[in-house]
């Protein structure tokens, strides 16, 4: 028998006599000849049943199914984990959130691997699940594309719109007495109608145009929400991409450019998106072996005017943005005033400019603007440094014009204590809320401070604090925040050395997070100071902590990219 030429990879798995025994286990589970004969797709879902973000996965994955098969591939399915950052926040389980980036990147490349296949479709979700499904296409290098399940509709509520974010904050209003019970408990019924991820330009949501800008999602196919008819499609049509991309010999690597990048970091400083895309977006570059820093998100953020009026910082959610003519609108804004590279391709085998060029806009809509006209003329991040950051964080723009803050340090060594100081109104207008020793290391996993920025919005002191961590927030969180702060307090960074009352400066112009303590006195307290005792000794937890790198380089647990593979 002639070995198909498109099985680059499981030939060696299934075709010829020494190979009887691997076909004989196929055949168990009901894999004829002929599938065997064609090349093998991999489908990687990570769908759970923790949370509604990946929720609509099993569905979808048929449908990609049937376009592989439709194609002339074999489709395998196989799961991999995921991690509610919407359940665990404000938990011990929060810990587990960017620890699972990994796992997930880690399980996809071991089961591509493991059963050699010749490409494959990533299905993703829930936060993590979608820079770790860039990670394991770039590792792995073989032909195929992510594909992201949907944001979730809106919830209503007395005629308006609600989100997670809205539970989130009425927790600290409910806290600082300013909603009752019966509200509360309205919220919570009405704000997730089901399955798909958070509804803002959140971290998913982010990540979602992010791989798109990236090229390594189809043209169109995220934006499209969770529950519409059109989803359904648009998995088919990933599908036969798929097998189009095998066909073509196109890798992940020759999509993921330099180029494609910056338009991705661009999309998300145009969109005001989450400040974890500066962190997923690095992971994903080292995995690629693409140079990327930090001070590239900067210089390309501060540039780019935020064109789309998206929640947090906004008023619109995924769903609006999809209903007004898609992210095509923001790659035509961003190409027309020459802010993106027209060129870069998308797996789709489109242009950047070309799916911009095609974009129609609903009449009437307001969720994208001109960009000669913009919402802001920055996006929505900002790199700070200083005696507090020496290494570089992160600091969020959108839904506030604050560029200035100096006031006194409230200093917490864990979120819960933080949280529990704002519940018992501890805090007060023009404190620094300092949280430390929730870094990668120092967490373990860097955990999203988002039930804490959102008790701060909810008790009204949203205009009047500042919040800074080696930890990191939810793409819904909103206000004056500093986070990725590195080196991070557990490596012996300055955040450390702080102590109740000492002054804080964030000064965004300058681009400047520092103390006003001296220098003597911050080298004196260094001298003094001692590392954490771990909080974990064993398990996964402790070897995330021993191997993960700094956040200023993705917090990433693997070597990056050494040289080829496959």
């Amino acid at each position: 028998m002639t070995t198909n030429p498109l099985k680059k990879h499981s030939a060696e798995m299934t075709d010829g006599p020494s190979r009887a025994p691997a076909r004989a286990m196929l055949k168990a589970i009901g894999f004829t000849d002929d599938d065997l004969a064609k090349p093998l797709i991999g489908v990687a879902t990570t769908w759970i049943e923790t949370m509604p973000c990946n929720y609509n996965q099993r569905e979808l994955a048929q449908y990609v199914k049937e376009g592989i098969r439709e194609a002339g591939g074999t489709p395998m399915e196989f799961n991999t984990i995921s991690v509610s950052d919407g359940v665990a926040m404000g938990t011990e389980g929060m810990r587990g959130s960017l620890v699972s980036r990994e796992v997930i990147a880690d399980s996809i490349e071991t089961v591509a691997r493991g059963h050699s296949f010749d490409g494959i479709v990533v299905l993703v979700g829930c936060d993590k699940t979608l820079p770790a499904g860039g990670m394991a296409l770039a590792r792995l290098n073989l032909p195929g594309l992510a594909f992201y399940n949907g944001s979730i509709l809106p919830g209503k509520l007395d005629g308006k719109d609600i989100t997670i974010l809205d539970v989130f904050e009425a927790v600290g209003a409910h806290g600082a007495g300013r909603i009752d019970d019966a509200r509360l408990k309205a919220v919570e019924d009405h704000a997730c109608p089901g399955a798909g991820a958070c509804g803002g330009q959140f971290t998913a949501n982010t990540m979602a145009m992010a791989l798109e800008f990236l090229g390594i999602s189809p043209a169109g196919a995220n934006a499209v929400p969770a529950v519409f008819d059109a989803k359904a499609e648009a998995a088919r049509n990933a599908g036969r991409l798929a097998m189009e991309l095998l066909r073509s010999g196109t890798t992940p690597r020759d999509i993921m450019t330099r180029e494609a990048f910056e338009n991705a970091i661009a999309g998300v400083a145009a969109t005001a998106g989450s400040t974890n895309a500066v962190l997923h977006l690095l992971a994903i570059a080292r995995e690629a072996g693409v140079e990327l820093s930090i001070d590239d998100f900067d210089e390309i953020a501060w540039r780019t005017p935020i064109v789309a009026s998206m929640k947090p910082g906004g008023a619109y959610n995924a769903v609006d943005l999809y209903a007004a003519g898609g992210y095509g609108l923001v790659s035509k804004e961003l190409v027309g005033a020459e802010l993106a590279h027209a060129g870069a391709a998308n797996v789709s085998g489109q242009s950047f400019g070309q799916i911009g060029a095609a974009a129609v806009a609903e009449p009437g809509q307001q969720v994208v603007v001109s960009a000669s006209d913009p919402i802001n003329p920055n996006g929505g991040i900002a790199i700070l440094r200083g005696n507090l950051a020496p290494e570089g964080c992160v600091v969020k723009l959108a839904g506030h014009g604050r560029r200035l803050h100096r006031g006194p340090a409230r200093v917490f060594d864990r979120e819960e204590d933080c949280f529990a100081a704002i519940r018992a109104r501890q805090i007060q207008d023009n404190d620094v809320v300092v949280i430390r020793y929730e870094g990668p290391v120092g967490g373990p996993g860097m955990r999203e401070m988002l039930a804490v920025t959102a008790a701060i919005q909810g008790a009204g002191l949203g205009d009047t604090v500042a919040l800074i961590t080696d930890g990191r927030f939810s793409g819904a969180t909103h206000g004056f925040m500093v986070g990725h702060i590195t080196p991070e307090a557990a490596n012996g960074g300055p955040l450390a050395f702080l102590r109740d009352g000492d002054t804080i400066v964030l000064d965004v112009e300058r681009r400047v997070l520092e103390t006003e303590v001296p220098d003597e006195e911050m080298a004196r307290r260094r001298e003094d100071w001692s590392a954490p005792q771990p909080r974990y000794t064993t398990g996964v937890f402790a070897k995330y902590a021993r191997s993960v790198a700094s956040a200023s380089e993705g917090a990433i647990t693997s070597p990056g990219l050494q040289g080829s593979v496959w």
